[in-house]
Order: C-alpha cells, then structure tokens, then sequence
C-alpha cells in the first residue's frame, strides 16, 4: 500500500509541473485533477477538468497530463478523463493557489 502512496505523490509532483497557461498556477493547486487512481498493472487513470470548456488548452493539456505522467517509469499507461460534471470552480482551488492569485 505504501508503494502506491508514493507512487501517487510522484504522480502529484508530476501534476504540479504542469501549468494552466492562462493562470500562474500548476493545474494541482488549481483543483483541475478530480481524482487519480493507480492500478497494479501499473495503469492510471486521472480523472480532471478544465477552467472552462472552451478553454484554449482543452485539446492540448490531457494530452500533456497524460505524456508526462507516463513518463514516470513504473507506469505503463495513463487514462486521462476530461469531465465537466462538476464544473470547475475557484472553491476547488487550493489555499496556496488563492493566496498566489490574491484571493485570499
């Protein structure tokens, strides 16, 4: 179970390097990954949002989640799910996302 767990925080830190690129703050913080599920066949499946559904990145950046998570070495494949069900929201963002845009 451990193995997982840090394999999750290695997908995590894999997530915060990528960036919405309308808003200076890393997709993690932003609240756009719903959930993340590691299987043992080394498969994942990312369950994410986008600020809008007519955002300029819509095409690219699943496609981006899912090469770079992919390239972590114990994963095999990525299944990156784009949902708008719920609608992404500015209460999904983190604290530190908030403060970094001054919302708080």
């Amino acid at each position: 179970m451990s193995k997982d767990h840090s394999l999750e925080d290695r997908i995590i830190s894999v997530l915060k390097s990528i960036y919405d690129p309308e808003i200076p703050v890393d997709i993690y913080e932003l609240g756009l990954i719903y959930d993340i599920q590691v299987f043992r066949e080394k498969e994942v499946k990312i369950v994410m949002t986008l600020t809008t559904p007519n955002c300029p990145v819509a095409e690219s950046l699943p496609i981006e989640v899912k090469k770079k998570i992919e390239s972590l070495k114990e994963i095999n494949n990525v299944d990156v799910v784009l949902t708008f069900d719920p609608p992404w929201s500015r209460e999904f963002m983190s604290e530190e996302a908030r403060l970094e845009l001054g919302l708080l």
